[in-house]
């Protein structure tokens, strides 16, 4: 059994990471796949050290947000966009590549 320093340091690295997993939950739309969650989570875990918001407040939370929704939306829907707009959320998302939904309908069609 871990005692004293090691006991307090996992305890609150559980903690540490209930409290993310919390933080992240109230993002997550009943309207989401568990597929679309996890890259969506993937996006605005990778950038919110980038856009947390400052103590006087500012939206740059909000701004990640729609951010996060822009790119999903065009990988998961096929959404159009501006292309100003779509060159920077495709330029935020150094992630794991997923299969859209066109090319899941360009593969059964072939």
């Amino acid at each position: 059994m871990i005692s004293g320093k090691a006991a307090t340091a996992v305890e609150d690295l559980v903690l540490g990471v209930r409290q993310a997993a919390n933080f992240m939950q109230q993002f997550h739309s009943y309207l989401e796949s568990e597929k679309q969650w996890k890259a969506l989570m993937e996006f605005i875990l990778l950038h919110l050290p980038d856009y947390h918001d400052p103590p006087s407040g500012g939206g740059c939370l909000d701004q990640l947000l729609s951010l996060s929704m822009v790119w999903a939306s065009r990988l998961f829907l096929v959404c159009s966009y501006n292309k100003a707009l779509l060159d920077k959320v495709m330029e935020m998302a150094d992630l794991p590549q997923f299969v859209t939904r066109s090319e899941l309908m360009k593969k059964h069609q072939s």
